[in-house]
């Protein structure tokens, strides 16, 4: 799958977008079966779905985010909140100086918790900023797909992830995630110890369950749903 817009400024320039879509991933560990990118092209296979479906003005990716509960693993990559804080309020600025006052933030990584923040301030005092998906859009997302476990269970690089891999990138997923589960329900001090307080080999999830079509049936359902976001966004 190509992470990169492939748009000109023509083409921009031409179709007057109100609305930009912003891809933010990580780089970080997810064990010896999906690459250290896999939330960036989590991101990107969203950003750029919705793009297409409501002809918005997709973004390069922001490839490196908050990883650090993964920092006990090889390769894993972080930059602070506050650096990724403020280069989404840079490309907030770069983006009005063009008129395009509202963006949307499709976030591959459940740890990239500052990215709630950016958009509960800047939506103080006019509609700016979604972030997307929200835990429901997942939930639903999970049941359109058929997925037999659940957020809690599936925490990283299991059932959806490696779905919506094999979906759009199917060289990327190695053939050992069919024997790389491992199940860690209790994550109490993970903010604390970190990933590798729970797991060994990176993984908290069940890969095995993967399957393309689950992932492109995630996709779908998270294109239809994010309708309601930007019917928000755009009021």
């Amino acid at each position: 799958m190509d992470t990169l817009p492939q748009a000109t400024s023509v083409d921009v320039a031409l179709s007057g977008p109100s609305v930009a879509v912003l891809p933010v991933g990580s780089f970080e560990q997810h064990g010896g079966i999906l690459p250290l990118a896999t939330d960036t092209i989590v991101a990107c296979a969203i950003a750029r779905g919705i793009a297409d479906r409501y002809d918005l003005f997709l973004l390069p990716p922001l490839t490196l985010s908050c990883s650090h509960e993964h920092g006990g693993f090889a390769g894993t990559v972080s930059i602070s909140a506050t650096t990724l804080f403020q280069v989404i309020r840079d490309v907030q600025s770069s983006l009005e100086q063009q008129g395009i006052r509202k963006l949307v933030l499709v976030n591959g990584h459940g740890g990239n918790y500052v990215l709630g923040n950016v958009a509960q301030e800047a939506n103080v005092g006019e509609r700016r900023v979604t972030l997307f998906p929200h835990r429901d859009d997942w939930d639903h997302a999970r049941k359109a797909g058929g997925l037999v476990t659940g957020q809690h269970e599936d925490m990283h690089g299991g059932e959806l992830e490696t779905s919506i891999l094999l979906a759009v990138s199917e060289e990327s997923v190695r053939p050992g995630y069919v024997d790389a589960d491992h199940v860690a329900s209790e994550r109490t001090h993970l903010q604390v110890v970190g990933m590798a307080g729970y797991t060994q080999t990176g993984l908290i999830g069940r890969p095995s369950l993967a399957e393309p079509e689950k992932g492109r049936l995630v996709l779908a359902d998270l294109e239809a749903s994010f309708e309601a976001h930007l019917t928000q966004l755009k009021s």
